[in-house]
């Protein structure tokens, strides 16, 4: 059975308003998906969902929602997926499961498909471009973070991950061997409790349009979905986001139904 949370939380300085409602999009479009490519029936009925109903006008009390609620699923549930909402909602949900194994003596790893490095100096409540700085200066540790699909940085960002040697997989490579890639990407997960967060603009604009900041050049839905495939078996995967996907933008309905597509190669 799968457990899905919606988390429909924004704080993209309203460059991402409309992204909330993407959770209940994706979990209309999915009941259309009769089985995924292992040929197992998708029948939504069975799915274990739950909502976490956050307030985008107090980010603090949103962000203390998300950490809370997460972290119970982390020590309830195996495996969750969790629906967005824009990116900065991976702050506090990355968080609460780098808490989680802090305190259990276990190791964390995160692994990030996204067409930007999200680096730049971070506000008090992270926006969806330096959630991931936030992260970092908060002690996550930068060895153990792994970007896939990044094709456009600021230059204070490149200089960043320069300093903290954060590993990236760029496009050409994957264009290149795409399974020796799925190979480096699930043996940079081995013993560690893994997040894997999936932003939509990560897929190149040609499949995935309705995004807020899109950049031609990305990752092929086809070879996305081999990707995801690959990474839904890794052993120890505790969490995976899905983020991004605006429905309210031209090609919504499309980008929302390849939403559909992934989650249903992860149930």
């Amino acid at each position: 059975m799968a457990f899905i949370v919606k988390v429909p939380g924004v704080n993209g300085l309203g460059k991402t308003q409309g992204c909330e409602g993407a959770g209940n999009e994706i979990l209309k479009a999915i009941k259309e998906i009769h089985s995924n490519e292992k040929g197992v029936p998708i029948d939504t009925s069975l799915f274990d969902l739950e909502e976490i109903h956050l307030d985008n006008f107090n980010l603090d009390l949103t962000n203390n929602l998300i950490y809370k609620n997460s972290l119970d699923c982390y020590e309830t549930k195996p495996r969750t997926i969790f629906l967005g909402g824009d990116h900065s909602i991976s702050y506090s949900l990355v968080k609460s499961l780098y808490d989680y194994c802090k305190k259990r003596g276990k190791e964390s790893c995160l692994i990030i498909f996204d067409a930007h490095p999200d680096l730049m100096p971070a506000m008090n409540e992270p926006t969806h471009e330096e959630w991931l700085r936030k992260l970092i200066d908060e002690g996550f540790p930068p060895q153990n973070i792994l970007l896939v699909g990044v094709r456009n940085s600021w230059r204070d960002e490149i200089k960043f991950m320069n300093e903290k040697k954060i590993q990236k997989i760029s496009v050409n490579s994957i264009l290149e061997d795409i399974q020796n890639i799925a190979d480096t990407i699930t043996e940079f997960a081995n013993r560690k409790e893994t997040y894997v967060s999936i932003d939509i603009d990560a897929i190149d604009p040609a499949f995935a349009p309705a995004t807020g900041y899109s950049e031609p050049g990305g990752i092929s839905s086809r070879d996305f979905i081999y990707l995801i495939q690959r990474v839904n078996k890794i052993k120890n995967l505790k969490g995976i986001d899905i983020v991004e996907i605006n429905p309210e933008k031209k090609g919504g309905e499309e980008t929302v139904k390849l939403g559909a597509k992934i989650l249903s190669e992860l149930v």
